[in-house]
């Protein structure tokens, strides 16, 4: 690359803190009180020289809360991007600004759904614009230099924070306003980006070239997926109501050993016997739930290492695809 060569990321913001106008200096908390939400092109005027090199491209999408984003916005999200890298192959990555409370699942989606052959970004922010130690210019500037990079291109969807790079997969937002609110357990980053904006690989493990797992070209919706989360004298009430709610797939966040409540047994089998999906996973940190007997005599599947938040992403695709229970047993182990 020569020394005079601008890379163009189309940047795309939706939304969140990093779009946010605080009412004064430390308004850290209840800035979306406000009610001033600012366009991404506003963004990166006042980014200005902090990154020369590069020649942002906004993109239009629409300012969401991270709090309401939809599988609908996923959807429209996705298309948008894979419809920009076909219009724009000059277009040497993508950065998406978005909202922090659901960051980690909008990725996981895009890393699951897109086939690209940049980088995918993702990137919010703690603290607005206008506020004392505001990280919104700091993860823009660290975003746009990763997905800049020729080892972006390998490692599906990314996400920045803190000049920390993680893998989608990985990555969970564990505080609600620190700024360094994300990490990746056990695994940790991929990556560091430094004061330069020079980005230091530690942990780089390509996907041997992105490629989309699922395909979803004519899916309109996804399959319905929700949460039970298991608890000391949880019973059968919460899954009972799922399976009268329409849920395809239930994944059950068990208790520590990756088992769910005594309670809840009894539902879990009457809702695979009705032939809804169950999941086996376990609200620990540091979880893994193999394939065992109990489960396979009920029926249910294992979770393996995924929170139960991405394993319902990726439950989601998966049940558009018409898989039989075993391919989608080796999907879920495999991802």
């Amino acid at each position: 690359m020569n020394s005079e060569h601008r890379p163009k990321i189309a940047v795309i913001g939706t939304g969140g803190t990093f779009a946010m106008q605080a009412r004064n200096l430390f308004d850290w908390v209840e800035y979306s009180e406000s009610g001033v939400v600012l366009p991404i092109d506003h963004l990166l005027e006042q980014l200005g020289a902090a990154a020369p090199h590069i020649e942002c491209v906004p993109v239009p999408f629409r300012a969401l809360g991270s709090t309401a984003i939809t599988p609908a916005d996923w959807l429209e999200l996705a298309r948008l991007i894979e419809r920009t890298a076909s219009e724009r192959p000059d277009i040497e990555g993508f950065v998406i600004t978005h909202g922090t409370a659901t960051l980690e699942e909008t990725a996981y989606f895009l890393d699951l759904a897109l086939d690209l052959e940049v980088g995918l970004v993702l990137t919010g922010a703690q603290r607005p614009l206008n506020t004392a130690g505001s990280d919104v210019l700091t993860n823009l500037r660290a975003a746009l230099a990763v997905a800049s990079c020729e080892q972006a291109k390998e490692c599906g969807a990314l996400v920045v924070m803190d000049n920390k790079v993680y893998s989608a997969r990985d990555v969970s937002k564990s505080s609600s306003f620190d700024l360094n609110a994300f990490e990746a357990v056990p695994f940790g980053p991929l990556a560091q980006v430094d004061a330069l904006a020079q980005v230091h690989w530690r942990r780089f493990m390509p996907v041997n070239g992105w490629h989309a797992r699922f395909q979803f070209e004519g899916v309109n919706a996804l399959a319905r997926v929700d949460i039970a989360t298991s608890y000391a004298g949880a019973d059968d009430v919460v899954i009972d109501a799922l399976v009268a709610a329409g849920s395809r797939a239930i994944i059950c966040a068990g208790l520590a050993p990756g088992r769910p409540a005594a309670g809840e047994m009894a539902a879990i089998r009457r809702a695979t016997a009705g032939g809804v999906v169950v999941v086996q996973a376990t609200r620990a940190v540091r979880g893994h739930v193999p394939p065992q007997a109990f489960l396979e005599r009920d029926s249910v599947m294992a979770g393996g290492d995924l929170s139960p938040h991405k394993l319902r992403i990726l439950l989601m695709l998966a049940l558009t695809q018409n898989m039989e229970a075993s391919q989608l047993q080796a999907c879920i182990l495999a991802a």
